[in-house]
């Protein structure tokens, strides 16, 4: 992670309004690898309650920045993202959050950048938006676009994740996960299934190979590890065992037993 790049971007609230939504954004600080947190007159701010909702944040916490006015928290920063939902009278540089996220990495390389956030009941107001140098709309439902100050600090704060370049790291495996299944042994799944589908009669009228052949690519498209394989070809080895142990068990051990009731020598009553 460019841990360096990340602590250039702050955070900026403009007079937030409650402290419950302090703590959701500094979760999702936390999810995006930021740490630098500055508030313009907050309603309210209390690091230990903040901490008991936000759990392990106290690196951001205790280092938030509180300040008077919008111009004194954003004096040392180059680059400025503000938020808005709303139509404005005012033409401004409206983007998209996905299309700045590489202009603040940019600038992050070096400099200080902020994403300024508006306070809970009416955003950012004009003269907010003034010192902004684009102001970023997150595409929601229009029927229903109102999202909450943590969410808007997440998807903006994501983009700007995404846009690093780098790695984001290998997607979780499963504890059971193996190593891909070999050619040899996808060979003798194959042979396993076809086998048992002969057994139970699937074929009919269908051709064997064109069946077959819809399996390989079904197969092919999923990748199955070696686990998997192994699932699949004890399924057909199970067909066989089922029909050979239901044969075994419908053919007769001893003559007399199967012999119908006066049918057998012997057995017949006196003339």
């Amino acid at each position: 992670m460019s841990t360096s790049l990340l602590d250039n971007v702050v955070v900026v609230l403009n007079e937030p309004q409650n402290l419950v939504n302090i703590a959701g954004v500094v979760r999702a600080m936390k999810n995006m690898g930021l740490s630098r947190l500055r508030l313009v007159q907050p309603a309210e701010f209390d690091a230990w309650r903040i901490g008991g909702i936000a759990h392990r944040s106290s690196d951001v916490v205790e280092q938030a920045q509180i300040f008077d006015s919008l111009p004194e928290a954003l004096a040392d920063t180059v680059f400025v993202v503000g938020t808005t939902a709303r139509s404005r009278t005012a033409q401004r540089n409206y983007v998209r959050p996905r299309e700045i996220a590489p202009t603040v990495v940019k600038h992050a390389q070096e400099n200080l950048v902020a994403l300024l956030f508006g306070r809970e009941d009416r955003g950012l107001g004009n003269e907010a938006l003034d010192l902004c140098h684009a102001a970023a709309v997150i595409p929601t439902n229009p029927d229903y676009s109102s999202i909450n100050l943590a969410q808007a600090v997440l998807l903006l704060s994501y983009e700007i994740f995404l846009a690093r370049g780098e790695e984001e790291g290998p997607l979780p495996r499963g504890r059971r996960a193996t190593r891909p299944a070999t050619v040899e042994e996808l060979e003798n799944t194959y042979a396993a299934l076809e086998a048992g589908l002969h057994r139970i009669e699937f074929y009919k009228a269908r051709e064997p190979s064109a069946i077959m052949r819809t399996l390989r690519t079904v197969f092919s498209r999923a990748e199955p590890d070696l686990q998997e394989v192994g699932l699949l070809r004890a399924i057909g080895f199970e067909m066989l065992k089922y029909f050979d142990r239901n044969s075994s068990a419908s053919s007769p051990s001893d003559p007399q037993e199967a012999a119908p009731e006066g049918g057998a020598e012997g057995n017949q009553d006196p003339a």
